[in-house]
């Protein structure tokens, strides 16, 4: 059977999905259980991504060390690949953990630096936790750097590929940085045990879940043939649809307002998203000032199961107030609606700890 879906069903599963509508989650780990992992980033205009991730969801009272403590005391979440994930994952994610690296680019240069890794592993089991900057950069092959993630030293660059075979973790932060230790000792050991392919299309059920309906082949989410088969009205593309998600589709989501960070998973995949809600997306952070419509780091805004503009502000560090440059009107708000995004504002200040400063 192929389900199908109007846009406004479509919209209201994937709002639904991603913990935007009106009942809020309760705490981190119900976030992160959910939407699968919290996006880590720097770039902190308004606040970190992982963050305002979560401050949408949950509100004012989201605090950063409930996040601390969910990764670092309860293990309840884990650190993987510039994310924060579910530790309930963790089994689903080991089969194809130790099969990685799966390039032959990045196998040969393993295998060059073999001796490397071993020296890392006895370090950490000798010494650690460690930060990279405490380990000495013994590589005998340099991969290029020319990417731009990564400097010469091949230090980070073996702690990321040892975390991506499970062998090493981040068991903390000290600020930003990364502090590392064996894997055995910052993962639980008692997880269970799946074959393969059965963890495979466990994953891909729960990326499904995360976001409710996704297209069949979409490289952001995929989720291959797990759920079940639909239409949205309006699209020629085939989708997958989450069957728990199907029994609200055709309630109305309550209209409260959310600020998201441009590396929220809800707007990653941005086909989808035009292809939903009609919106279509751009970061502007990488254009050069002078071609900036809507601002360095503008966060879509969306009312209801419809993004109705973008906030353009800044925390001033200096002045220490939140600087609100324009909030830009997709179409032009009612009262009711300027009302809506002038409170969601006030409660974003409140837990900044700031007071609002209109323009610069």
């Amino acid at each position: 059977m192929v389900h199908e879906l109007t846009r406004d069903q479509a919209r209201r599963i994937a709002v639904r999905a991603q913990l935007l509508d009106a009942d809020r989650p309760g705490d981190v780990v119900e976030v992160a259980e959910q939407l699968g992992h919290l996006k880590i980033d720097p770039t902190a205009v308004i606040a970190p991504c992982e963050h305002t991730t979560l401050f949408s969801r949950i509100g004012w009272s989201y605090e950063a060390g409930q996040l601390k403590k969910a990764v670092e005391d309860d293990r309840l979440l884990f650190e993987f690949d510039g994310t924060f994930r579910p530790t309930s994952l963790l089994p689903l994610m080991l089969p194809a953990m130790r099969q990685w690296p799966r390039y032959e680019k990045t196998r040969v240069w393993m295998e060059a630096n073999a001796a490397f890794a071993r020296e890392i592993v006895a370090r950490l089991r000798a010494e650690g936790p460690l930060l990279a900057e405490q380990i000495p950069d013994t590589a005998a092959v340099e991969r290029d750097s020319a990417d731009g993630w990564y400097g010469p030293n091949q230090v980070p660059r073996m702690l990321e590929a040892l975390s991506r075979q499970g062998v090493v973790a981040v068991t903390r932060r000290e600020g930003r940085m990364r502090v590392w230790d064996l894997a055995e000792r910052v993962f639980p050991q008692d997880l269970p045990e799946y074959p393969d392919d059965e963890a495979d299309r466990m994953l891909r059920e729960r990326r499904l879940q995360a976001h409710g309906v996704v297209k069949e082949n979409s490289p952001w989410t995929r989720v291959g043939d797990v759920g079940e088969p639909a239409r949205v009205e309006g699209s020629k593309w085939k989708w997958r649809v989450d069957p728990e998600a199907l029994a609200h589709a055709d309630d109305e989501v309550d209209g409260r307002v959310a600020f998201l960070n441009p590396y929220d998973g809800m707007i990653a995949d941005r086909p989808r998203i035009k292809e939903v809600f009609g919106f279509e997306y751009v970061l502007e952070q990488f254009k050069p000032k002078a071609q900036r419509v809507y601002g360095y780091f503008a966060h879509p805004i969306l009312m209801g199961d419809r993004f109705v503009g973008l906030l353009d502000a800044t925390v001033d560090k200096k002045q220490e107030v939140l600087r609100v440059d324009a909030i830009h009107e997709l179409l032009p708000f009612e009262p009711e609606e300027h009302e809506m995004v002038r409170a969601e504002l006030d409660e974003l200040a409140e837990w900044l700890g700031l007071p609002i400063a209109e323009g610069r």
